[in-house]
């Protein structure tokens, strides 16, 4: 009998261990609903070609990979960064929350204008270093923004697209808004993923963007531990603004 107990209790714990993703999912209580990619922008909207769905001449894009043995940390998917970088085509003022390696900066420069200005805030080592966290933030988030904040040279650096790009070397939470309120077309967030960071990138970027200008927040993943505090955050704001999540992708956004 204490076998088949003790049996047991080791089938639980394993089911546990390889579903746990999926079981804090299914007791999470989300508000945000999924919408096709059509509805972030007409600009990708499709067109049938002999029975052929084809994307529009605008989503047409400058692109890059890293391969995974690089070691570049905090990356979006290709599909992701190939949605950011249509929206940067059309976009004169982008604010990016969340540097890291600057691989989306970097896209953001190469499909913008040449007139286009990119704002992008990042922590150096020495801030990561001294950074006080809140106590009811997320710990593995916590590491994750300590481990991304290593870089001082990006994958920007020293390229043609530098001189379009400006890093703001600061924690996102001293940021002084009042000369940046309704600057930006385009505002991505992903910096830290603790409750402090979301909150504090997101009511900073409702001051800063536009009239018709869209927020996009990445890495809205419900049941992965390490982003839990982002979508609790986004599931609170999501009962005053209209936030939707792309199917597909782990991106969520608001239209202003």
């Amino acid at each position: 009998m204490l076998i088949e107990i003790f049996l047991l209790v080791i089938v639980c714990v394993l089911s546990y261990q390889i579903n746990k993703k999926k079981i804090r999912k299914f007791f999470f209580k989300n508000n945000i609903k999924s919408c096709d990619i059509e509805e972030v922008d007409n600009a990708f909207s499709t067109f049938e070609k002999d029975k052929l769905f084809t994307p529009k001449k605008d989503t047409i894009i400058n692109f890059f990979c890293i391969p995974p043995n690089f070691g570049v940390l905090g990356m979006t998917s290709d599909y992701e960064a190939w949605i950011l970088s249509v929206l940067a085509k059309k976009s004169k003022r982008i604010f990016e929350f969340g540097t890291c390696s600057g691989k989306t900066t970097m896209l953001f420069a190469m499909n913008s204008s040449d007139q286009t200005l990119i704002d992008t805030i990042t922590l150096d080592e020495a801030l990561a270093n001294t950074y006080k966290h809140e106590t009811n933030d997320n710990k593995i988030a916590q590491r994750n923004l300590l481990s991304e904040s290593k870089y001082e040279k990006f994958l920007f650096s020293e390229t043609p697209y530098e001189k379009k790009i400006n890093v703001i070397f600061q924690d996102s939470r001293q940021l002084d808004t009042s000369k940046l309120k309704e600057k930006f077309d385009l505002i991505f967030i992903d910096g830290g993923h603790t409750y402090s960071c979301i909150k504090n990138d997101s009511e900073k970027s409702l001051e800063m963007i536009k009239a018709n200008g869209i927020i996009l927040w990445h890495d809205f993943s419900i049941g992965k531990k390490s982003h839990k505090d982002v979508a609790r955050y986004l599931n609170e704001l999501s009962t005053r603004y209209k936030i939707k999540h792309i199917k597909n992708t782990s991106l969520c956004f608001l239209k202003t």
